[in-house]
């Protein structure tokens, strides 16, 4: 490779690296936990929905009963999005198509709105939006509901951020996370091609004892190497799945015109058939549990992902089924039924494993290839552990960029410049896992934590960690000190599961509990990886010193 190219992608694969690196990093950590949301999910309530799965009754029209105690349901359309686990479900239900019973709303103050926040549905039409969990068969709305594992999710693409008031055609956050994973595949192509001859004698070339600078290079191409096809998927899908929220404005606006409920109907996102309301009443009772129960044993290869009531009670009321086949079975598909209740007829019955679509293919794809839903639970371990290699890239590549500037022939301003980018990027970035234990450990002592706890807690903790370590202005005690407190917390996580709530590792194994178990374990193994790494570290150091 002549110099000319070799500088182009040095210098584009640097810059575009050093531009995201922080936000980068932040996306790949809370990404890789993402793998085991349900897992954390369970575990913070102490409720395991492997075990639920088998013993739990999904009892849809125990939840319909209590909310028609409270409220008139006739003419309603009633939404459940049944969440992953299997067990929880958010519930939406819309204003009465009877203009007879709909109320008189009165619009909410101006200061009244800014309060709502999440993913709560609002306005001054009497519509109703909650979640319900079938294990513990409690409601709550989505501030109630709110867990870790939710949070950590919605972090890996930075939608804490959408709060701030920047709307450029999209919610701030998501347009940044979209941004920064365009950006990624800068830095991995031109990174691929930075090393392209010699990739093969570099990824064999590792020298854990040598100097610093040569020690993060051999790490970082290496580890880069062996995590680039997952890198180069999660960034293709990433900008996807994040940028479609803003790409898809100019179609509705110009091809649907301005039609965006069309849009989405063709995209397979919602289903917006509408059945003309009659005003007569439905002479029968239904049985929702039998219906879904009928569904299930007809695809027992699928799991049902959703559940709608049209126009309910009245005589033109209808039921829709949507249902995703098993990774295992199919890895593309979409199943619906449209079951009209007054004379027990199927109108409309499409298999999930049978049709699927060239969107539905190009959308399971993308999404099975993204969350990783498709190996079981060893594929998502794998995931985990190349996704917490790339944050070791990114620091490594950090690392050689600091060490590769701090020279005598650099101006002192620079290398002032380049350390406190260095100093402050590393304070944030490691200070995220024992800010995690710190705050999952928190959790275990409020009895009904909510979303303002979990942001209070990761957040405010987060902070103070990474004003301390900036402070510090010391980034061999940042790497040491993050490396203590990882192991500390991570290591009181299992133990204060034990402690208070009974949760030790053989017993939650012998009941059946493998997701909480399986988290518990995580923290003991990120303890134990805590405290190898900050031994083999002073070994390092002990050699150095010894060399000299």
């Amino acid at each position: 490779m002549d110099n000319r190219k070799y500088n182009i992608y040095f210098h584009t694969h640097t810059i575009s690296g050093i531009i995201i690196c922080a936000l980068l990093y932040v996306i790949f950590f809370a990404g890789s936990f993402s793998f085991f949301k349900e897992e954390i999910s369970a575990w913070q309530k102490n409720t395991s929905y492997v075990k639920g799965r088998k013993t739990v009754i999904r009892d849809f029209d125990r939840v319909i009963d209590s909310i028609g105690q409270k409220n008139n349901l006739k003419g309603r359309d009633l939404i459940f999005f049944i969440q992953r686990n299997d067990l929880g479900t958010y519930v939406s239900i819309t204003a009465s198509a009877d203009t007879t019973l709909k109320k008189k709303v009165e619009p909410k103050t101006e200061g009244a709105a800014k309060m709502r926040s999440g993913r709560g549905r609002g306005g001054d039409d009497d519509s109703m939006y909650f979640s319900y969990d079938f294990a513990t068969q409690k409601s709550g709305d989505y501030s109630e509901a709110y867990d870790m594992g939710e949070f950590l999710y919605r972090l890996h693409f930075l939608a804490q951020l959408n709060a701030v008031p920047i709307h450029l055609g999209a919610p701030f956050g998501y347009l940044l996370a979209g941004i920064v994973s365009f950006i990624f595949l800068f830095a991995l192509i031109t990174g691929l091609m930075l090393h392209w001859n010699k990739i093969v004698s570099n990824f064999f070339t590792f020298r854990p004892w040598s100097k610093w600078k040569t020690l993060w290079t051999d790490l970082h191409t290496a580890i880069g190497v062996i995590g680039f096809p997952f890198q180069l998927v999660f960034a293709i899908t990433g900008v996807v799945l994040i940028a479609n929220t803003f790409l898809i404005v100019p179609y509705s606006k110009y091809l649907y015109k301005g039609n965006s409920a069309a849009l989405y109907q063709d995209l397979e996102y919602s289903d917006t058939t509408k059945f003309a309301y009659t005003y007569q009443p439905l002479q029968k009772t239904v049985a929702i549990n039998a219906l879904v129960e009928n569904v299930e044993k007809k695809w027992s290869h699928s799991r049902i992902t959703g559940v709608t009531i049209k126009n309910y009670g009245d005589k033109n009321m209808h039921i829709i089924f949507s249902a995703k086949p098993l990774a295992n079975k199919s890895f593309a598909g979409s199943g619906k039924i449209v079951y009209r209740v007054r004379d027990n007829k199927i109108l409309t019955e499409v298999s999930p494993v049978q049709t699927s679509s060239y969107v539905d293919k190009i959308k399971s794809t993308l999404y099975h290839l993204h969350f990783g839903d498709f190996g079981g639970k060893p594929l998502r371990v794998i995931f985990f552990v190349l996704g917490i290699m790339g944050c070791l890239v990114i620091i490594s590549g950090i690392l050689i960029w600091l060490v590769a500037r701090d020279k005598n022939n650099v101006p002192k301003a620079k290398r002032i410049f380049n350390f406190w980018t260095a100093n402050i990027f590393l304070a944030a970035t490691l200070s995220m896992l024992p800010v995690t234990a710190f705050t999952m450990l928190s959790l275990l002592f409020i009895e009904k934590s909510n979303q303002s706890d979990i942001f209070h807690l990761y957040f405010y903790s987060w902070l103070v960690l990474s004003v301390y370590f900036i402070l510090r202005r010391n980034i061999n005690i940042t790497n040491y000190q993050t490396l203590i407190l990882s192991a500390i917390l991570c290591f009181l996580l299992p133990l204060s599961d034990g402690l208070l709530r009974k949760n030790w590792l053989w017993t939650t194994f012998n009941d059946g509990k493998f997701d909480i178990l399986f988290i518990d374990i995580l923290f003991l193994v990120l303890a134990i990886l805590s405290i190898v790494i900050l031994f083999k570290i002073k070994q390092h150091e002990k050699l150095k010193s010894v060399s000299k």
